[in-house]
């Protein structure tokens, strides 16, 4: 389809100097400002209200051969916010005119995970796909791999950066540091780096890293082709989000699999369904579900042990659970998600498939859902146990599986807009969707002010009401401020936007 829409960005040497000041007024290499241009094309077509095609281009400029340093990340999380930690550092190692070690990722009590960069992300391709943006190595040179890196202060925790920091403090921060020792570590890079005061060719590089460097490897698309095929009951489909989920590793299962199912009529298309109702972030919500005493102690051993600074604070503080919930901070119960889908229309026979690891609570908590919608299966209904049993320690492989699967799902349904994997699923299903690829969010904090009419609200009303809610989400709008480019990619140096005959940059 034709490109309607492009940006071409002229970098001078003064512009890119400009932006990149340190702190004592000594102006760093400039990797972008050698006068060659930046070239941005991607087309955002509306149709019926949401319809896009993407080409996010290569990039025209190589970096410098000559560079301040090395970076190097530790990402703590699981694997969604470790993902948006390797995208942050891909902008910060470009920012900051520096060599990027592969990422590391930490380990954490939560997730129980040792997996490494490598066990998720096809290395090779991530190196590859961003060299024209950035250089990317597998390790330190050998005379900085002794170094102690604390020691000499080349170590920086997310105690020395802000939350969603501007890309100037990282120059006023960090870069005299990289300079003076050639390698700085960042421990931790939790959501370090803003949104809004990014430059256009910098939040590029966040887009292609997070929608196009990074592939799964062989192994989990393999594993995730096997279980959306099965989910749809047809065989290699190969559609668009299927080509950049799966490239050439698609298994092709025989059609003949799917003919019974196909003469019965079964379902070939699926809702997603991602229930973020695990105990963390039960425990973490500082709500109250039902459950008395008994879950009120069982939940505060959890934050104890998990969550201990939350803790001490709660010590000093009292949280009014009711004010949690009247907010829209409590992540929506099985029943309460359900009664969401049946209040939109999705009736028994619907096909859904539930993301997420074990719910708080187990069967008995999921039971009204499954009452309402008995076609409800897991990955691990789908997959044999010898089709998991590579993944079956590995929490973040395991959630490899739940993206593709929500990434590829007909409809796709969020309880928590919060949650990382809801976040990026719903960007990545913007960008590569086509416009045909619909998330559901509803709005926490109105959704609880209609529950709390219940017994005076009929079901017609609710049924309005909560169709409205999440309509008004639906509009196609570009990316509020604030608001994350992995979650919401119409933004200039990501996507644009043509409406009618012409093209409209945001």
């Amino acid at each position: 389809m034709e490109d309607s829409c492009r940006w071409q960005l002229q970098l001078s040497p003064r512009m890119a100097l400009n932006q990149r000041i340190s702190r004592n007024g000594k102006s760093p290499t400039n990797k972008h400002g050698n006068g060659r241009p930046v070239l941005l094309s991607t087309v955002w077509l509306m149709k019926n209200s949401m319809s896009s095609v993407l080409t996010l281009e290569l990039g025209q400029a190589e970096p410098d051969e000559i560079n301040n340093g090395f970076i190097l990340i530790s990402a703590n999380g699981g694997l969604n916010q470790q993902r948006v930690a390797v995208c942050n550092a891909v902008v910060v190692a470009a920012l900051l005119n520096a060599t990027l070690v592969l990422p590391r990722f930490l380990y954490s009590s939560v997730w129980k995970d040792t997996s490494q960069f490598g066990d998720i992300y096809q290395e090779d391709y991530f190196v590859n796909y961003m060299k024209n943006d950035v250089h990317i190595v597998k390790e330190l040179p050998p005379h900085l791999q002794s170094l102690d890196l604390e020691a000499i202060g080349s170590q920086v925790t997310d105690m020395d950066i802000s939350k969603e920091a501007e890309p100037s403090e990282f120059v006023r921060s960090v870069l005299p540091i990289l300079q003076q020792n050639g390698v700085v570590h960042f421990l931790g890079f939790g959501n370090r780096l803003g949104f809004d005061s990014v430059p256009v060719h910098l939040q590029r590089l966040r887009c292609r890293c997070n929608f196009h460097a990074l592939k799964f490897v062989p192994e989990l698309q393999q594993a995730g082709s096997l279980l959306v095929q099965r989910l749809r009951k047809v065989s290699a489909m190969q559609t668009e989000m299927d080509k950049q989920l799966f490239g050439n590793n698609m298994v092709e299962l025989d059609p003949a699999a799917f003919a019974e199912d196909h003469a019965a009529g079964g379902p070939s298309r699926y809702l997603a369904l991602h229930m973020r109702f695990e105990e963390d972030m039960v425990a973490y919500s500082l709500c109250e579900f039902g459950g008395g005493e008994e879950e009120r102690r069982e939940l505060q051993a959890y934050r104890e042990t998990h969550f201990p600074t939350l803790a001490m604070r709660l010590r000093n503080a009292t949280v009014s659970p009711e004010e949690q919930r009247s907010l829209g901070r409590c992540p929506l119960t099985p029943e309460e998600s359900g009664l969401i889908l049946s209040a939109l229309g999705y009736d028994g026979r619907t096909f859904i498939y539930v993301a997420g690891s074990q719910i708080y609570g187990g069967a008995p908590r999921l039971r009204p859902l499954t009452r309402l919608y008995p076609n409800l299966v897991t990955k691990e209904d789908i997959l044999t146990a010898d089709e998991l049993a590579p993944f079956k320690n590995f929490s973040s492989r395991l959630a490899a599986l739940d993206f593709i699967a929500c990434a590829s799902a007909d409809v796709f349904a969020v309880t928590d807009s919060g949650s990382q994997l809801s976040s990026l699923v719903s960007g990545f299903r913007i960008y590569h969707g086509r416009g045909r690829a619909p998330t559901l969010h509803p709005n926490r904090k109105r959704y609880a002010q209609v529950l709390s009419e219940e017994g005076s609200i009929a079901w017609g009303g609710f049924r309005r009401r909560v169709r409205q809610m999440v309509e008004e989400y639906k509009r196609v709008s570009p990316r509020p401020r604030g608001r994350s480019v992995y979650r919401q990619p119409r933004t200039p140096g990501c996507m644009c936007r043509a409406a009618g005959d012409g093209s409209v940059d945001f």
